[in-house]
């Protein structure tokens, strides 16, 4: 059995029929180890947003198997796929999506009491406090920078303690500041709290916080980066993309 936090084997995804089949996912097999920090890369259109959506579950890949943290998805129904989710999964978009009618603590708290359970005050606490955000507690996402609502979303997806953490784009709203303080904390998660995270970043400032990058293009795994800097990543990209 694997040791991988998410394993995925020979997984493909397949929109569509006849002359409206896209193969947006072909045969990719990648393993995301524990307390390790990953960025996937790709020219538009190379398949990151799907493969990400597949490895966490919220779509079902046409073929292959995804494994996480022992658990072959496949095996699921939609209610244990959905608890699954909940339970070992933690998941950050680009957009924070936080409840605007809540305020922070209460969106920290919220997929705990959507399973059921109250959690305390100084499990709140302790969890926006990680994220550096205890004095705000309080507050709106109306009253809070991008940066600070970016790091509450982080604090609710890792309230349960997922297996791993999945970021689609978690600086693409936010400034050159606030991207480095988020990014400063996935690192600090996976270092000092050895959370396994997953971030899909066009930036490759963004990209070079990761322990490795993996590259995708038209679908597949094309290479996988460790080492690397920015203006590497950006060489490497250019290669990727069409010529006229």
């Amino acid at each position: 059995m694997t040791t991988a936090t998410v394993s995925l084997r020979d997984m493909r995804m397949v929109y569509g029929t006849g002359a409206r089949r896209v193969l947006a996912l072909d045969g990719i097999t990648v393993d995301f180890q524990p307390a390790t920090f990953t960025a996937i890369m790709g020219p538009s259109g190379s398949g990151k947003s799907t493969l990400l959506h597949c490895a966490a579950g919220l779509d079902r890949p046409t073929e292959g198997r995804v494994i996480i943290a022992g658990i072959d998805l496949d095996s699921l129904d939609e209610t244990r796929l959905t608890r699954l989710r909940r339970d070992r999964i933690g998941f950050v978009f680009q957009e924070f999506n936080l409840v605007s009618s809540l305020t922070a603590e209460q969106n920290v708290a919220l997929p705990a009491r959507l399973a059921g359970r109250r959690p305390s005050t100084a499990e709140i606490t302790g969890a926006l406090a990680e994220v550096g955000l205890a004095d705000r507690a309080g507050h709106r996402p109306s009253e809070l920078s991008g940066g600070q609502q970016q790091r509450i979303a982080i604090a609710r997806a890792l309230f349960n303690r997922p297996a791993v953490l999945f970021a689609d784009e978690p600086t693409g709203a936010l400034d050159s500041r606030a991207s480095r303080q988020v990014l400063d904390l996935l690192r600090k998660l996976v270092n000092e709290h050895g959370q396994t995270v997953v971030m899909v970043t066009h930036d490759p400032l963004a990209a070079v916080t990761a322990d490795q990058i993996v590259v995708l293009a038209d679908g597949r795994l094309v290479d996988r980066l460790t080492g690397v800097t920015a203006e590497s990543i950006v060489g490497r990209l250019a290669a990727l993309e069409p010529t006229c």
